[in-house]
């Protein structure tokens, strides 16, 4: 009996400079994937673990979207179709909470786009006014905008005005609550956007669904790598809660993330990071052809 060959790379399609979408044969995580799960990826037996959240599902196989920032996500990038990815495991994590809201927000910046296309197509099939911001830095580096023409409203924002408001997407979002304020707002890109977005949500004290992508190895809460700190203010004092990505995320209420810690422990391996990609770039050469 033949052995079912897993995880090769049906497709690869390039959306922007160092930004690929790839479709990946697995039935079971196809089959059993949710909006707001991801999923695991080794590239080889010694690679990193990658975390890349499940961008669509379609028949046996799955999509996700990667930007090639790093030499693992870069090594990734350089795969192309035919090709078996080492290991994929999922889906992790809890889905999206899917119900009746009424007026939501949905943001989305750089391949944080790819990751809320799901999120705000499920929530559109549940009833709601579903209100689209999308953010890049330029016109070029905006991706799957055409993908979201169910929504009732796409706002574009980038950041050098070569499409739609010039600005981020945080200019985008306050345009929209003077217009009305939503009951419900989800927000996927750098942690930076995701702070910026949850402050005002905040501060117009409406829940806000970030999606956190950590550090993870095993994926499954043992290793703490991915853990969280939330802070939430009840009767006059200050609750502190540890939390996983992996097994309580990704998903949670941006304004009681503790910001500053996490982005700290998203950066605190920059320098060793840093020095891996140097090392790889000399071995492979030049990349700007990605």
């Amino acid at each position: 009996m033949n052995e079912i060959q897993r995880n090769i790379i049906i497709s690869k399609s390039r959306l922007a400079k160092g930004t690929y979408e790839f479709w990946i044969d697995n039935e079971l995580i196809a089959g059993n994937a949710k909006p707001g799960q991801f999923v695991i990826i080794r590239t080889s037996e010694k690679g990193e673990r990658i975390p890349i959240t499940i961008a669509d599902s379609y028949g046996s196989a799955f999509r996700i979207v990667v930007k090639a920032v790093g030499k693992s996500t870069i090594e990734l990038c350089m795969k192309n179709e035919k090709e078996q990815l080492f290991d994929v495991v999922g889906p992790l994590g809890k889905p999206s909470e899917i119900n009746y809201y009424g007026k939501v927000i949905v943001i989305g910046g750089g391949v944080g786009i790819a990751a809320i296309l799901p999120i705000a197509k499920a929530l559109k099939n549940a009833g709601n006014v579903v209100v689209v911001i999308l953010g890049a830095k330029t016109s070029s580096e905006l991706i799957l905008k055409n993908e979201f023409a169910f929504a009732d409203k796409v706002v574009v924002c980038t950041d050098d005005g070569s499409e739609g408001i010039k600005g981020t997407v945080v200019d985008g979002m306050l345009k929209e609550f003077e217009i009305e304020k939503p009951n419900m707002i989800w927000s996927v890109g750098p942690a930076v956007m995701m702070k910026a977005t949850s402050k005002i949500a905040s501060e117009y004290n409406v829940p806000i669904l970030v999606s956190l992508n950590a550090i993870m190895v095993d994926g499954t809460g043992m290793c703490g790598g991915c853990r969280v700190l939330l802070r939430k203010e009840e009767e006059g004092s200050v609750k502190e809660e540890i939390k996983y990505v992996c097994v309580d995320g990704p998903e949670f209420d941006g304004r009681y993330v503790d910001w500053d810690s996490f982005i700290r422990r998203l950066q605190q391996y920059r320098e060793e990071e840093k020095e891996v990609l140097e090392k790889f770039l000399e071995k492979v050469g030049d990349i700007s052809w990605l």
